[in-house]
């Protein structure tokens, strides 16, 4: 491409204590280019975005803009405001929203004359109707965000993004939680939005979207850039190999053998929570030595199921059992103890006590355990030594095992979670979202310990709106939608993709 530059950052440079998490990186952005910038979990993408966006301050490095009039300008570091200004607009991979705020006043907040008398609102109603009609991403506005599943949230960012007519868009795993259909729409839409001139920096591990979506791709590996190259000279295997500096083949899937019966739940009924929908009717058996693989769109009752099978959520009606037994007064550690292992779909949320450190957060969920405690008194040095051998066995980075979990990138405390679970050989597995933001590397571990886990006749629970990561991992898709759990009757992309949008019933 030979568009002029609207976007260049030279030498970026930035260090937490020892890690050093950006090294000189140099990266130039094209208008009406998208830019996928890829990388291992850790390798220092998010950390160069946040530079870009005045939210870190770079200990080294400078970044230049060129407007509409190609006029240069430097931007100030760790100033938002400045890169705001700019119309430069940054989609989080982990939401920035307040929760106790409706929709629109999401969108709105900053956007609006501090200094005014009332509000006007119905323009930017206007306005981001036809956003939505454009970019197919459908938000309630009057709703309030605490009361959003995870894909709706994800949906607001992008439209509180676009809502201030950037010229260049950060998006931080946009797709995570999107349908192939919804996907679809949207990178139809923002290529459309390209062709007019916008400029993208798409961050992503789902490698079929960066070779369908980006015109270029950058890689960073230990936060230092190994390369470009442009997408039409890219094929999996080159990516692949200047991200990780080896061949990495996926674990093909072979069809498991279903033993006993684990997990039992007949005529589940659940009230909605939180705005979120409930369970109706919902029966299933989980076996020993199978994947079950429940696809479907964020919002349709896989936040009550998840929570049903950990204890959070407390049937209405129904029956729930655990290798034979009834759980009548289910409860998360009546769960744990019958020897269910959770990953959670909100990691930062759900899956850590940020505050603790690396090594507390992965012995959390055993504190009776007697490598653990004796009498009361943590065994700091057994806790010591089984952080320092989880982390080099999940290949957990970070600043060290007493650093505070919260300062792991996401990836890393996903990486966490799955030592956590997976070291104490639950009989099930639920793995919510398990490889959300993980690069492929990292991806294709978890795949791997998913099927040892099934193997050695553990039951294991898929929930994924990555309908390509359920195709590739599961024994048996059922759908979600609506609170109701159907069985697909066919592996085909797009008729499941279609049945958890609820237009074909199997």
């Amino acid at each position: 491409m030979t568009n002029p530059l609207i976007l260049s950052l030279r030498g970026m440079t930035k260090r937490f204590g020892s890690v050093v998490a950006s090294d000189a990186i140099d990266l130039d952005l094209q208008r009406g280019e998208v830019l996928a910038l890829l990388g291992e979990n850790g390798a220092g993408k998010t950390t160069l975005m946040n530079m870009l966006f005045g939210q870190y301050t770079p200990d080294a490095g400078t970044v230049h803009v060129w407007d509409d009039t190609d006029h240069e300008t430097v931007l100030p570091a760790g100033q938002p405001q400045a890169a705001i200004d700019a119309r430069i607009g940054m989609v989080h991979q982990h939401f920035t929203l307040a929760e106790n705020l409706s929709v629109l006043d999401n969108i709105l907040l900053g956007a609006e004359p501090l200094f005014r008398l009332g509000r006007h609102t119905r323009d930017a109603r206007e306005k981001l109707t036809r956003l939505m009609d454009d970019s197919g991403l459908i938000a309630p506005l009057d709703t309030r965000v605490g009361d959003l599943t995870v894909g709706e949230r994800q949906r607001v960012e992008i439209l509180k993004a676009l809502y201030r007519d950037v010229r260049i868009l950060v998006l931080d795993e946009p797709t995570a939680v999107l349908t192939p259909q919804e996907a679809d729409t949207m990178f139809a839409s923002m290529r459309a939005m390209v062709d007019r001139g916008l400029s993208v920096i798409f961050i992503s591990h789902k490698l079929h979207e960066v070779q369908a979506f980006s015109d270029r791709i950058a890689v960073l590996r230990h936060g230092r850039k190994t390369g470009e190259m442009a997408t039409k000279d890219a094929d999996t295997g080159s990516i692949i190999r200047m991200m990780v500096g080896e061949d990495l083949e996926v674990p093909p899937r072979v069809a498991g053998v279903p033993k006993k019966p684990i997990l039992e739940l007949k005529d589940i009924h659940t009230l909605n929570a939180g705005g979120g929908q409930g369970l109706s009717g919902l029966n299933l058996t989980v076996h020993g030595g199978e994947i079950v693989g429940i696809a479907g769109i964020s919002g349709n009752g896989q936040s009550a199921f998840a929570g049903l099978v950990s204890g959070l959520v407390q049937p209405q009606s129904g029956a729930i059992s655990v290798n034979g037994k009834a759980m009548l007064k289910p409860s998360p550690k009546a769960m744990l103890d019958a020897g269910i292992g959770r990953i959670p779909e909100d990691r930062h949320h759900d899956g850590i006590v940020s505050a603790m450190s690396v090594a507390e957060n992965l012995v959390i969920e055993r504190l009776d355990a007697p490598d653990v405690q004796t009498r009361g008194f943590l065994r700091k040095s057994q806790i010591a030594e089984n952080a320092q051998d989880l982390t080099q066995k999940y290949d957990v980075r970070g600043p060290g095992i007493e650093a505070r979990s919260a300062l792991l990138s996401g990836g890393n405390i996903q990486k966490l979670i799955l030592a956590r679970v997976l070291e104490t050989d639950p009989d099930l597995i639920l793995a919510n979202q398990p490889t959300r933001g993980l690069d492929f590397k990292a991806a294709s571990e978890v795949s791997r310990r998913l099927f040892e886990a099934r193997d050695r006749g553990a039951g294991v629970i898929l929930i994924s709106e990555d309908l390509d990561e359920v195709l590739a991992l599961a024994d048996r898709i059922l759908v979600m939608h609506n609170g109701h759990l159907v069985e697909a009757d066919s592996r085909d992309r797009t008729v499941i993709g279609l049945m958890m949008a609820g237009g074909r019933a199997a």
